[in-house]
């Protein structure tokens, strides 16, 4: 019995310091990011379409930012989601068991491999293609690809974890009842799991807008509106990492406040799944 309060006390104080370590990035960010919205505006800040804290008067606009982020996450989601599904339905019930003994860790080293070694896979192979369709490589369309393909083991491993947990007697059920093995495969048990399947999801999302050292050599890193696929953007994510070295008051200030925005966006991506699990399961 004393065993069992020692360990629940353990877990608690686990369970205690994870939120206090969330609330003392909370606080951190607002603390410093909200005054400099302040100050520069909130509109201006937000819709502004320049990015020059050197120039007099400075401008603090990350509105591009904002835009090049939606954009390369959108192309990731476009690629990464529909591969990373279909893989882990190939893994839970077609995949021969030899082929599923590599398959696995080969997915699973995916996910161990540094962002910095998936920058320069990107800037070494994927660069050099897209340059063959237009422009010079570093691209939204690049950076697409390339968060595309890092997103891919969080989604197949949540994914494939929700489709095996689905009982077998739901797929036997729909054949049973003349479905083809396919039709039983993505009209039952797809539709059970897809609870999971869209956890899978939604951390592959936050891995593509949180996503930097890859991105910052392969995107372009340009300061400007996006202006086609094969042209060059940059992320909040970039933003912050190239200009925080140097940057010092006001700008300094406002690195931090677009790490403010980068929290929210993530914020709103949680919520808007929390309310689609809720709704699913009524």
């Amino acid at each position: 019995m004393m065993k069992e309060k020692i360990m629940g006390g353990v877990f608690f104080i686990a369970a205690m310091a994870s939120i206090l370590a969330v609330l003392l990035i909370c606080v951190f960010l607002f603390a410093n990011g909200i005054p400099a919205m302040a100050e520069i505006g909130f509109f201006d800040f937000i819709l502004g379409r320049e990015w020059a804290p050197t120039d007099n008067p400075a401008s603090y606009g990350i509105f591009p930012m904002i835009v090049g982020s939606l954009y390369i996450t959108a192309g990731a989601i476009l690629i990464g989601v529909p591969i990373g599904i279909l893989t882990a339905v190939f893994m839970a019930y077609y995949c021969p068991k030899p082929l599923y003994r590599f398959l696995k860790p080969a997915t699973e080293l995916l996910a161990g491999i540094p962002s910095i070694v998936y920058g320069f896979f990107g800037l070494v192979v994927l660069v050099p293609l897209v340059r063959m369709i237009g422009g010079n490589g570093n691209s939204i369309l690049t950076a697409s690809i390339l968060l595309g393909i890092m997103i891919l083991p969080t989604i197949i491993g949540v994914s494939e974890s929700a489709i095996r947990s689905v009982p077998r007697s739901y797929y036997e059920g729909a054949l049973a009842l003349g479905a083809t093995h396919e039709r039983s495969l993505f009209a039952c048990v797809l539709p059970a799991a897809k609870s999971g399947i869209m956890a899978g999801v939604i951390l592959g999302i936050g891995r593509a807008i949180g996503e930097t050292m890859a991105v910052i050599m392969v995107a372009g890193n340009q300061a400007r509106m996006p202006r086609g696929i094969l042209r060059g953007v940059r992320t909040l994510t970039a933003n912050i990492v190239m200009e925080m070295g140097y940057a010092a008051d006001l700008h300094r200030e406002a690195l931090i406040a677009t790490g403010v925005v980068l929290f929210v966006f993530i914020l709103i991506i949680n919520v808007c799944f929390a309310l689609l699990k809720r709704r699913s399961d009524k």
